[in-house]
């Protein structure tokens, strides 16, 4: 059996990817990879210190290989490395070399734009202008990698329409 498609939803908080993520897998069959750091954030807390940021990466990294051993048809990962590297520089104001050593996998990242309301959930951080910044951080992440991601945007509709097109056109492309 030949690996399926693996495609990421990346972006800053509040944008709709956790919601659109499990939408994608009803929709497409796929399997949902969900993004630790909530899971961690809701769990343990979020004091996003150094070593809290690479237990969340490793972690999320593991699980990811765990489902990429089952060889899914189609696997959507709620956010990746990116945005775990990204909040360690809005965070801890650099780079760090651990977490820029780790590979983002995905065949294809959707950067959500940050073009929709915030809303405080108790774990989000990055409002206002805070929230462009960390948009324009995980954008040179991504660049810093070498992907070139399909920025989503527009309402929650729009969002899903250009998600599903955006699969779509990758099961086509055997991707």
């Amino acid at each position: 059996m030949t690996a399926g498609l693996h495609i990421c939803l990346t972006g800053v908080e509040s944008t709709g990817k956790t919601t659109l993520a499990n939408q994608l897998c009803v929709t497409f069959g796929g399997v949902l990879m969900p993004e630790y750091g909530r899971e961690y954030a809701e769990t343990i807390g979020t004091d996003f210190t150094p070593v809290a940021l690479r237990q969340i990466a490793a972690t999320h990294s593991q699980r990811r290989a765990e489902l990429l051993a089952i060889r899914p048809a189609l696997l959507i990962e709620d956010t990746d490395i990116v945005t775990t590297a990204a909040w360690f520089r809005m965070l801890h104001g650099c780079r760090d070399p651990e977490l820029s050593a780790m590979p983002a996998v995905a065949d294809r990242h959707l950067l959500f734009a940050p073009d929709t309301p915030w809303v405080d959930d108790g774990t989000r951080a990055f409002p206002g202008a805070d929230r462009q910044r960390f948009h324009a951080i995980i954008v040179d992440e991504l660049a810093q990698r070498g992907i070139a991601p399909l920025l989503i945007s527009g309402n929650w509709a729009q969002r899903r329409e250009q998600a599903e097109a955006a699969i779509q056109t990758a099961m086509k492309d055997g991707q």
